[in-house]
């Protein structure tokens, strides 16, 4: 009895050690990324797909932070929204389909950081409401064009969601006052500062790599 309940103990961390392996995603191919190794980034204003119209400007307002600090230099988003307004372009799609050495040529720049929100602002559900916002990023090449990095990342106000213990009347009326505020206050704008830093922060794993004004500059994180 005892040896076949080792061998069940063993078989069920077998198991636990292969389902804890298979989370982790494949390293990332950074051989791209190493070869151009950029030291100056473009962000283009970023392509909203929620029908909530602040989620363009929120989140490129807090894309200068991360890749600051990541040790890349970003050109001013004021600078590149005027650039662009001076010059006809009036969406973030127009901006997302001019092409690398155009770009290159208007900015000077060695990569643009190329932004889509799937997800932004608050939703009401039956008992509860969620704020979250979700990014999806890749960086381009503007010299070849080549993509050197993509990437995603999210934030939602469920992870430190705690559950009221006013039953189910208090649960409807906590949902309710928290999308009205949430709403009303743009509380995604915070989470699009923690989604955006998830995203395009570094060192992180799979993540962009630390730019050249970095101390881990070009470093790969395990």
């Amino acid at each position: 009895m005892m040896s076949r309940g080792l061998r069940i103990l063993s078989l069920v961390s077998l198991v636990a050690l292969s389902t804890g392996c298979a989370t982790k995603a494949p390293p990332y191919d950074y051989s791209g990324f190493m070869k151009a190794k950029p030291t100056s980034l473009l962000v283009l204003p970023p392509i909203n797909e929620s029908p909530e119209v602040k989620g363009s400007s929120s989140v490129w307002a807090q894309t200068t932070k991360p890749l600051s600090e990541a040790g890349y230099y970003v050109l001013p988003a004021a600078l590149v929204n005027e650039t662009f307004r001076q010059n006809g372009v009036g969406s973030p799609a127009e901006a997302h389909n001019i092409p690398a050495e155009k770009l290159r040529e208007f900015f000077g720049a060695d990569a643009a950081v190329l932004i889509k929100i799937p997800k932004y602002g608050t939703s009401y559900y039956l008992i509860t409401s969620e704020t979250r916002v979700e990014i999806e990023a890749k960086i381009v090449d503007l010299r070849s064009g080549a993509l050197l990095w993509e990437g995603k990342a999210q934030a939602t106000s469920a992870e430190n969601n705690q559950q009221s213990q006013g039953g189910l009347a208090g649960l409807l009326i906590a949902a309710v006052v928290q999308q009205v505020v949430g709403t009303a206050a743009d509380v995604a704008f915070d989470y699009s500062g923690i989604a955006t830093d998830r995203a395009l922060g570094a060192p992180r794993y799979n993540g962009i790599l630390p730019g050249p004004r970095s101390p881990k500059a070009w470093q790969v994180q395990p």
